[in-house]
């Protein structure tokens, strides 16, 4: 094992695969019921009659909770008022949740063209989330401290060191060599978050690339899973593990603590799927039958993509003119089915069924 010193440029950081057995017994066996649980989150996903109608939410549940573990904290309700109204930006917070949304939504776009995690792809990511034009860090002085202030890791120094470490990523991450998919996307996020390759964002960008990975690996073909949840419960242990492995070679104690997470997650992701889409068939049959000229199966879908909704996406969808929608959008909020509220010049209407679900504890 290279040698660490914490206050040292960790430019030594070895390159993937380890050279030590990887898949002992214990982490076999966390693989087999991980991967059984994924497996019955994209199945009852895929099931859907409409797979992509949840993924706004679940996208935006992941960006909040992401950000949440870099201590970016905002409510459900803010950053779901911000997404659907139109106007600026009152929480900073709220702002950097939804641009991490965005850079999700478009590293999954540059994953359809082109199904390559890439150094070129991380870069954008980083962009998007931070906003900015910078790329791989090229000035010294970077480390990472705790509480105290005392400095616990310092990655690898020099943006030719780091361009050579995460290109030597990319290869490990597309190389055919046998091992399983899951333990490839613990070592790969471990290597990641160690090289450090960015001034900031670092950890939302390697999150991301746990998203891309299940997907361009098709264990779960439409990523509809918010990992950053386990991370946050679990977040003091998150960095022992992670820095186990850089000061001990403790592989086997981060594989299964990443192995736990995609259990726990998709294990957690498919009780609260089974619950909305139970919600929303409720929701739909009461308001069959208390208001049936207003009920279409397209308005019910619109209601439950996200918590808020407004008379522009009714009108988006063709449901009607712009009188007809908004006399929709009365009739269902005198019947109990939606709260409305003003905000900035815009009303929006709230499903708060969908909302208690989305606010419940994690």
């Amino acid at each position: 094992m290279a040698v660490f010193d914490r206050e040292t440029p960790y430019n030594e950081l070895p390159s993937l695969p380890p050279s030590i057995n990887l898949e002992t017994t214990e982490v076999l066996r966390k693989t087999i019921t991980a991967s059984r649980a994924l497996a019955q989150l994209n199945g009852a996903i895929t099931n859907l009659p409409n797979p992509q109608l949840f993924l706004d939410t679940i996208h935006l549940q992941e960006a909040k909770a992401s950000s949440e573990i870099e201590n970016i904290i905002t409510t459900n309700d803010d950053i779901y008022r911000s997404l659907v109204a139109d106007k600026k930006f009152t929480n900073p917070a709220s702002k950097e949740v939804l641009n991490y949304k965005k850079a999700l939504w478009l590293a999954l776009d540059r994953m359809e063209t082109k199904p390559f995690i890439t150094t070129n792809l991380c870069i954008e990511i980083m962009q998007c989330i931070k906003e900015n034009t910078s790329g791989i860090r090229n000035t010294p002085g970077t480390s990472l401290t705790n509480a105290k202030g005392e400095v616990i890791y310092t990655p690898p120094s020099g943006e030719d060191v780091i361009r050579s470490k995460t290109s030597d990523l990319e290869k490990f991450i597309h190389a055919n060599d046998g091992l399983d998919p899951l333990i490839k996307l613990a070592l790969m996020h471990y290597q990641f978050e160690a090289i450090h390759p960015f001034a900031d964002g670092n950890g939302r960008t390697g999150r991301i690339l746990l998203l891309l990975y299940l997907k361009m690996e098709k264990l779960l073909d439409i990523p509809a899973i918010y990992l950053s949840d386990y991370i946050i419960r679990n977040k003091q242990q998150y960095y022992v593990r992670l820095r186990a492995v850089t000061e001990k070679e403790d592989w086997t104690g981060w594989i299964i603590y990443m192995l736990n997470m995609i259990e726990y997650t998709a294990k957690k992701g498919l009780k609260r799927l089974e619950l909305v889409s139970k919600t929303m068939s409720a929701f739909a049959e009461d308001v069959k039958q208390q208001l049936p000229k207003v009920y279409s199966k397209e308005l019910i879908e619109i209601l439950f993509r996200l918590p808020y909704t407004k008379r522009q996406y009714l009108i988006d969808a063709n449901l009607g003119t712009a009188k007809t929608v908004g006399n929709y959008l009365t009739e269902l909020e005198k019947a109990g089915f939606l709260r409305s509220e003003k905000v900035g010049k815009e009303k929006l209407y709230l499903n708060f069924r969908l909302m208690d679900i989305l606010s419940k504890d994690r």
